[in-house]
């Protein structure tokens, strides 16, 4: 399955019952499923649960650009941003699908890259694409480099 396919359209809706001062999970499945994305007590969180990403990580995705515009041929004409749109459509990573019929030729489907911007993406959501852009990355563009070693490259050009 691809990132795509596992990262939700929309945000889920969790069942809360007011308390004194803020509100409460209504029932076990919302509870867990709430400490399977992260959420604690005490954090700050959106109207739709969305846990705001790490700022490291709205850093390492533009590292991870700037690496691969620096490193591979493919890319080097091309700015951090542009290259993480094309590798959303080319990998199917964080995009949402559309079918479209296109006259004598028949039915198409059309890739729509989702915003990787801070507000719009979720820390885990983000995580499952960041990890789809090194797997792609490494069997497309750079074999020789494993998923792993390319998301440490981007790790440590992004702490400099």
């Amino acid at each position: 399955m691809s990132a795509a396919q596992k990262i939700p359209r929309r945000h889920e809706r969790h069942a809360l019952r007011v308390i004194k001062g803020g509100f409460a999970p209504a029932d076990g499945g919302t509870a867990n499923r709430l400490r399977e994305k992260g959420i604690r007590i005490g954090d700050l969180v959106f109207a739709q649960f969305v846990k705001p990403r790490n700022q490291k990580f709205h850093r390492l995705v533009h590292s991870f650009g700037e690496i691969l515009v620096q490193n591979i041929a493919a890319f080097e004409d091309m700015n951090s941003h542009t290259v993480l749109k094309r590798l959303q459509v080319e990998g199917n990573i964080g995009c949402d699908e559309m079918a479209v019929m296109f006259p004598g030729i028949g039915p198409c489907t059309y890739r729509i890259p989702r915003s990787l911007s801070f507000e719009s993406m979720d820390e885990s959501e983000f995580g499952e694409v960041f990890q789809g852009f090194c797997k792609y990355v490494s069997r497309t563009y750079w074999p020789s480099m494993d998923p792993e070693a390319i998301e440490r490259m981007a790790e440590m050009w992004g702490n400099q």
